[in-house]
């Protein structure tokens, strides 16, 4: 898979970014280098296209966007790794496109990768996309990471991953994470880590890289 460009967009309203995304994929042809949209988003809840808007119980003023990705509602704010992969899955390898399932799991792998390298333990769980904290203690089974994507028919692909560094928790409060009533979320700060949001950035892309990179897991 040629490597992809990393891109950074800052802090951009959920909205732009949406955009942006649809207006890129739409525009691309064989020959477009994918590219990883590393943004934080003022707060925001997104609702997947399957995501029932009663999981919302109580916005508090914060906008509420229906989006085109999968999964069902999360909320993004600012201290939130954010990286969106604009990829063509069709180039992953000699004759054969990445399927949705590998492409989730190389994703996944990636936020395990980069927790263990600050100590941070970190697990899947069947059935329910995102990374959730591993081991024993008061945060075990609570989630740090949540994917949603959107992969169209040609292979294209736009939404990504968001992994919680250094937030304010209590928008988690307000919705059923995922469909989840009472799932429990948490961020690396409160985990004991002091690492920088760009710190942390710049940690998942390049996990990022690696693991699109290498050979798919079978």
């Amino acid at each position: 898979m040629p490597t992809p460009i990393i891109v950074q967009r800052g802090l951009e309203a959920y909205r732009t970014t949406f955009d942006a995304m649809r207006a890129f994929t739409d525009a691309r042809t064989a020959d477009t280098p994918d590219e990883l949209w590393i943004v934080e988003h003022p707060p925001v809840f997104t609702l997947g296209l399957g995501a029932d808007p009663s999981h919302v119980l109580n916005a508090h003023g914060i906008p509420v966007m229906q989006t085109d990705r999968g999964g069902e509602v999360t909320y993004h704010g600012p201290g939130q790794a954010v990286i969106y992969l604009l990829m063509d899955l069709r180039r992953a390898r000699p004759g054969a496109r990445l399927f949705a399932r590998e492409f989730v799991y190389k994703i996944e792998q990636s936020v395990v990768d980069t927790l263990a390298a600050y100590n941070l333990a970190g697990e899947r769980k069947p059935g329910a996309p995102g990374i959730y904290i591993a081991g024993e203690g008061p945060w075990q089974g609570a989630k740090i990471a949540a994917l949603g994507l959107k992969v169209k028919s040609s292979g294209c692909t736009y939404h990504g991953v968001s992994l919680n560094v250094a937030m304010d928790l209590a928008p988690f409060t307000w919705i059923n994470p995922c469909g989840y009533e009472g799932l429990a979320t948490v961020d690396m700060r409160t985990l004991g880590s002091q690492a920088s949001l760009k710190e942390i950035q710049s940690a998942l892309a390049d996990a990022l890289m690696r693991q699109l990179g290498e050979p798919v897991p079978v």
